[in-house]
C-alpha cells in the first residue's frame, strides 16, 4: 500500500498536482506520475491498465497515437549507470479511459474515475458554448457606433 492508499487523502488535487501543459497549453499527465497517484506500486501491472485503455480507445474507432504518446525517459542508476524506461505522455482522453479500466477497488481509482469524467464534461460544456458564438457578436466598429448612439441619447443642447 502506498502513501496515498494509507491516507485515503484523495481528491482532485492530486491529479492537478502531476498535470503538465505543452507549449500549445494543451493539458498532459505521464503515465510514470498517474501510476503512482492511482496506487499502482508495479509498472508491469499498471501498463496492463494501460493496454485495455488502449484497446477502448483503439475500439471507439480512435487513435491511440493521438492519446498515448510516447515519453520513454532515461534514468540514473546506482554506480552511474543509466536505464530506459517506458512512459507516455498521456491526454486527458487516455486518463479518462485508464481511470475506466482501472482496479475498481481502489478508492483513488473512483476518485480518478469521478474527477476525469468531470473534466471531460466541462470540456464538452466549454466546447458547446464556444461552437454556439455566432459572428452577431459586436466588433470594435459596432462597438464604438453603438456607443456613439448611446452617446447622443444623453447630449443635451
Amino acid at each position: 500500500m502506498n502513501e496515498l492508499e494509507k491516507n485515503e487523502n484523495y481528491s482532485n488535487q492530486n491529479f492537478e498536482d502531476i498535470k503538465h501543459f505543452d507549449e500549445n497549453g494543451i493539458e498532459y499527465w505521464y503515465a510514470r506520475e498517474l501510476q503512482q497517484v492511482l496506487g499502482y506500486k508495479e509498472w508491469m501491472k499498471f501498463e496492463n491498465v494501460i493496454r485495455k485503455a488502449e484497446e477502448s480507445c483503439e475500439n471507439s474507432g480512435i487513435s491511440i497515437f493521438e492519446h498515448f504518446g510516447c515519453a520513454d525517459k532515461t534514468i540514473k542508476m546506482p554506480k552511474g549507470e543509466t536505464k530506459n524506461i517506458k512512459d507516455y505522455k498521456l491526454t486527458h482522453y487516455a486518463c479518462y479511459l485508464i481511470a475506466q479500466n482501472g482496479d475498481s477497488r481502489k478508492k483513488v481509482i473512483a476518485l480518478a474515475q469521478t474527477y476525469f469524467a468531470i473534466q471531460t464534461r466541462k470540456q464538452e460544456i466549454n466546447q458547446r458554448e464556444y461552437s454556439s458564438l455566432t459572428e452577431d457578436l459586436p466588433t470594435p466598429e459596432k462597438s464604438l457606433k453603438q456607443l456613439e448612439k448611446e452617446d447622443r441619447k444623453y447630449l443635451v443642447i
